[in-house]
């Protein structure tokens, strides 16, 4: 099973997506008509189907894109030393995120 897990990190390493994600430019990209007009285009189109879950996951996603950008963000490890003071929010946080997903897929219905 390690072996499994050991593939799928090194092939991830090997793609550097996780760099390109990193480098990617938010404002560059949507100001690019080659993101932002699809993009608009399936917002669109889910308000007009009213897929509300949908569009609040696309949110989240978005939000969750910019908070991993911020000043606050780049400040949890200094040097070799995880910041506990600092990494306590963002837990918390992602764990009332997460509990609201599955809230709005598993806990109520339409």
């Amino acid at each position: 099973m390690n072996d499994f897990f050991a593939l799928i990190v090194s092939w991830v390493e090997s793609t550097h997506i996780p760099d390109q994600v990193k480098d990617v430019d938010i404002v560059g990209l949507f100001s690019n008509p080659w993101f932002l007009v699809p993009f608009i285009f399936a917002v669109g189109y889910l308000l007009f189907k009213q897929s509300w879950k949908d569009l609040i996951l696309i949110g989240i996603f978005i939000a969750v894109w910019w908070v991993s950008g911020t000043e606050y963000m780049d400040t949890l490890v200094v040097g070799d030393e995880l910041q506990i003071n600092k990494i306590l929010p963002v837990l918390f946080g992602g764990a009332a995120v997460l509990g609201f997903i599955i809230y709005m897929f598993f806990g109520r219905s339409d």
